[in-house]
């Protein structure tokens, strides 16, 4: 199973580099489920390694000038703000709850992937990012991230592109910084309840990481709009397995 779970680890680094999000949203099954964490153990560790390899990531796609940093500093510290909140009432609640929100976290995100994937995508940035809206969702998006452990890249990268006006490798790159931030402030908030197994988040982190640049490299030469459809209806039929499991 520990093997498995490095291979998991390895999709979850490919989706980030890739996608600039989707990876956060299988960290919490893997680590449940393959890896035996209790959920709120689970929650802690997954924003570690998302925030993390976010981190690692946003350097090839700072380098390239792919992140509007005003937008995503703006969005990260509202973020920041309800992640914190989130992630202190996500301890509080027991740990079934969390997993069956995150399924349907999960089905929500892989709807959104697919109707993202047959959208239009503006091949370069169009126009003023839209801050006050951005901001709201913001808020949003960082209860989500601290509550559930997931990332949220999955919302980001749309409200990014559809709401703040960037081109869609923009929004990618922009969104790895906002993941980040989302998840080092939900982590100061869980931390302190959570038990963190250092040598499973190392190895998960490592391998997600080296996954997380070869999704950067394969992202200039493959489809996004194809990946995200094959990854939209991968997301689906996980969100389906864990309510059948943590409901049947």
């Amino acid at each position: 199973m520990f093997t498995l779970g490095l291979v998991l680890s390895l999709a979850i680094g490919l989706s980030l580099g890739l996608l600039g999000g989707g990876g956060s949203i299988l960290t919490l099954p893997v680590l449940h489920y393959v890896f035996r964490l209790e959920a709120h153990d689970a929650i802690a560790m997954s924003l570690v390694v998302v925030g993390v390899t976010s981190t690692v990531a946003l350097v090839p796609h700072a380098r390239a000038g792919r992140v509007r940093w005003r937008a995503g500093l703006t969005f990260g510290a509202a973020s920041m703000i309800a992640a914190f909140a989130g992630g202190r009432f996500g301890t509080a609640l027991p740990g079934v709850v969390l997993i069956v929100g995150f399924a349907l976290v999960m089905l929500a995100a892989g709807v959104a992937m697919l109707a993202r994937s047959r959208a239009p995508r503006p091949a370069s940035s169009a126009g003023d990012v839209r801050l006050p809206r951005v901001l709201a969702i913001g808020l949003g998006i960082g209860i989500v991230t601290g509550t559930l452990g997931a990332g949220g890249g999955f919302l980001i990268v749309p409200v990014l592109t559809l709401l703040g006006g960037l081109a869609m490798r923009d929004a990618i790159g922009t969104s790895l910084l906002v993941i980040a931030m989302n998840s080092l402030a939900g982590l100061a908030a869980t931390a302190a309840h959570a038990t963190l197994d250092s040598r499973i988040g190392a190895a998960v982190t490592c391998v997600a990481v080296a996954g997380s640049l070869v999704g950067v490299r394969a992202g200039r030469r493959l489809s996004a709009q194809y990946l995200q459809r094959a990854f939209g209806w991968f997301v689906i039929l996980v969100g389906v397995f864990i309510l059948a499991r943590e409901l049947g």
